[in-house]
């Protein structure tokens, strides 16, 4: 099809869906109302909802999570208004210290060649508009670092999946194309913010290449076939592929273009879990089995190894191969499977973004209290924790208990960065004696308890260890703490 021309019947390999003009409330207001939702899973599910309407996620996930594109026009340009705008964009690049190849790639891809044109430096306006101006693509990183409504929405997304909700904006001139084609290796929600755009989403190539580890490098055009999709973006609509669909976007000569691409579940896989997984278990076993710690076979350098593989008929490399299969088969009797877990949700707290605290809930949290400096002394400084103070956790998904050795560790995300890994993993060493308490805290939310409730030994105790969640954020009261 010709840049300018009208999208082609879609196959059945992918879907489209047209909805009428919504007739909701803006992000704004929407992100508000979730505020008042009490349960953070909720809050996640119904914004994620509100992100692929009218396809229901039941339905979203059996037919086209990891398996197929899916397309929706929804003939309504104000849908995602408010997520983020060209005028947002040149606030960022006034307001912030943006660097070229850090928070901002310039780039264009112009008769097969796709090119990067990064300065070194600040990326001021004048030079940013300069290469836009010049026909070149903006690609702003993490733009969550920036705008505190790509944050919020990010911010909650994440619960959905557990895993980090990412974002990159893509700003490209009229009558261009900034990158080739290309796979990349998270599951990818296009949001048209402005303007319209053309794309291609082609199948993998082969089976290897389905739902990959790593993003693929550039391709030619013959080496990717027909697409399967071809369409229009226009603002408002939603075009979402699966890690592994080849896909490129080139503006139409009528048209800028601005949208938004929402990222999740890289390296989030069974097999990113077994790599966990399987090291713990093979130490495990070697300690406890003495099956793995009998030696090989004296002569196996003899039948075993690529130059012996193609020999068929020695019973030798049967048995050998035998004593394999027993050996990993055996290896789920020592496997730690919840620990393993356990280290994937450390990874994933330490990838996410810290939660957007609501008005009410900085009220009810730490940063609430009236501590300050006044009339030459510090004011009320303690935090009056007592046995009939009600708490509960400000977010479900933001504490992971993990055994550690000897020690017991919770991690936290209220501290992170909104940059991606620019602090160290955050978490606290607790006491054997709290681990209870911060499991029936998890276990009653998003109803409140009293401190005096908690499973610990003492009143003291208690105490201690609400205070200690609170100072860190991750509590709240039920009502505002008075000294």
């Amino acid at each position: 099809m010709a840049a300018g021309g009208a999208p082609s019947a879609l196959p059945f390999s992918a879907s489209a869906v047209r909805c009428p003009p919504s007739a909701g409330s803006s992000l704004q207001g929407l992100l508000q109302e979730l505020g008042r939702v009490r349960h953070s899973r909720q809050r996640a599910a119904q914004l994620f909802e509100w992100l692929i309407a009218p396809i229901p996620p039941q339905q979203f996930f059996r037919h086209y999570w990891e398996k197929k594109p899916l397309l929706v026009h929804r003939s309504s340009p104000g849908y995602y208004g408010g997520l983020f705008s060209t005028a947002e964009f040149d606030a960022v690049l006034r307001d912030h210290h943006v660097q070229f190849g850090v928070h901002l790639d310039v780039t264009s891809y112009e008769g097969g060649v796709r090119e990067t044109h990064n300065p070194a430096g600040r990326a001021v306006p004048a030079v940013v508009w300069d290469f836009y101006k010049n026909g070149c693509s903006l690609r702003m990183l993490n733009p969550q670092a920036f705008s505190s409504t790509v944050w919020h929405f990010l911010s909650i997304l994440q619960e959905q999946f557990g895993s980090m909700v990412g974002a990159n904006t893509y700003l490209t001139p009229a009558g261009t194309q900034g990158f080739a084609p290309h796979y990349d290796d998270i599951e990818a929600f296009v949001v048209q913010l402005e303007g319209k755009k053309h794309w291609r989403v082609y199948n993998p190539r082969k089976e290897a290449e389905a739902l990959p580890q790593f993003s693929s490098n550039n391709f030619d055009q013959e080496e990717i076939g027909e697409p399967i999709l071809e369409t229009i973006l226009e603002a408002g609509d939603l075009l979402y592929f699966p890690r592994g669909f080849i896909h490129q976007g080139d503006c139409l000569p009528d048209a800028h273009s601005l949208h938004i691409t929402v990222s999740t579940y890289q390296r989030n896989s069974w097999g990113d879990l077994l790599e966990k997984l399987l090291p713990a278990a093979l130490h495990m076993a070697m300690e406890e089995d003495v099956a793995y710690r009998q030696g090989l076979p004296v002569d196996y350098l003899e039948y075993m190894g690529g130059v012996h593989s193609d020999v068929v008929d020695d019973p030798r490399r049967t048995a050998f191969m035998q004593k394999v299969r027993t050996l990993i088969t055996k290896l789920m009797d020592y496997a730690p499977v919840d620990a393993a877990v356990d280290q994937k949700a450390k990874d994933f707290l330490h990838d996410c973004l810290p939660p957007v605290l609501t008005e009410n809930e900085k009220s009810l949290s730490v940063y609430g209290l009236p501590a300050r400096w006044e009339d030459g002394h510090v004011k009320d400084l303690d935090v009056p924790i007592k046995k009939k103070t009600q708490v509960r956790l400000l977010r479900y998904g933001i504490v992971r208990l993990c055994s550690e050795g000897d020690s017991v560790l919770l991690y936290y995300n209220t501290e992170n960065s909104r940059v991606y890994h620019k602090e160290e993993p955050k978490y606290c060493e607790i006491e054997p004696e709290y681990t209870n308490g911060i499991e029936f805290l998890l276990a009653s939310y998003p109803e409140y308890v009293s401190v005096e409730a908690l499973p610990c030994t003492t009143l003291d105790d208690k105490i201690a260890l609400v205070t200690v969640l609170f100072e860190k954020g991750l509590l709240i009261t039920k009502n505002p703490l008075s000294v």
